[in-house]
């Protein structure tokens, strides 16, 4: 029974090392496709207009009911200690330094990730990979490169998006129901924001469509078994999308504002 323990342990760690060493291989070789020619501009601007425009509306519809929220629950905490005069600048800085690009991202990555690693998953079961490669077209540089690329250039925009609408959201609820005057609110808010948490926001929303991209062309590539296998990569895709968005986000947030 002990050998039997020692042999599941074993089998174990050798399959996550083996996943790990696949993993970084597969990560290295798409960002060094990523700063090599040729690169498909076509195939780039149409994953530009799918993961970017596309995620407009329940990246705002996300924003605007969390800074609302958010907002009405400062007024109900500050009103127990006479500060509700917080909410602008608690509001402001919430929404840019950590809520706009982590919900932002954590949508982005159920709605991008998962559709990612089923469309090349589908691929991969159904032959089309191999023949590209067939056809002497790197699948690295055809089909990872410009969904890559485009996350990592349009999730910074969506966050900066993300960020005025939930301000206007937490704006629109404290004038509205909680009393503030509306110049007054907005003078706090741009008296206490700053460039660099916005700016912060935007780096970690560039590092998010990274992990979203890479996260859906991984488990999508190496998918197998069929339709079931699909199914599986668009699931782990989603999952390891959003762990991995919120630990970057814990040290990103250490490296910026240590």
């Amino acid at each position: 029974m002990q050998l039997n323990f020692l042999a599941i342990i074993g089998r174990f760690a050798l399959g996550m090392l083996g996943e790990i060493g696949r993993f970084s291989r597969f990560a290295a070789k798409s960002v060094l496709s990523c700063v090599q020619a040729p690169f498909f501009l076509r195939n780039l601007l149409q994953q530009t207009m799918t993961i970017g425009y596309y995620s407009l509306p329940v990246v705002g519809l996300t924003a605007v009911f969390t800074g609302a929220v958010l907002a009405l629950q400062i007024y109900i905490g500050g009103s127990r200690f006479n500060a509700e005069s917080i909410v602008p600048t608690i509001v402001v800085l919430g929404i840019t330094r950590e809520l706009g690009p982590v919900l932002a991202g954590l949508m982005v990555a159920g709605r991008v990730s998962s559709a990612i690693a089923a469309e090349l998953g589908t691929m991969r079961v159904t032959e089309q990979i191999d023949a590209l490669t067939t056809l002497s077209t790197n699948p690295y540089k055809y089909l990872i490169v410009p969904r890559i690329l485009a996350a990592v250039i349009v999730l910074p925009l969506l966050v900066l998006v993300a960020d005025i609408i939930g301000v206007m959201g937490g704006f629109l609820v404290s004038t509205q129901s909680l009393g503030f005057n509306g110049g007054s609110y907005l003078k706090n808010t741009l008296d206490f924001m700053e460039a660099d948490d916005v700016s912060s926001g935007l780096w970690k929303a560039a590092a998010f469509g990274f992990i979203i991209a890479l996260m859906g062309c991984y488990h999508g590539f190496f998918s197998r078994g069929g339709a079931q296998g699909v199914g599986a990569a668009t699931t782990y895709a989603v999952v390891s999308s959003a762990v991995l968005i919120l630990a970057s986000n814990y040290l990103l947030t250490s490296l910026v504002f240590s």
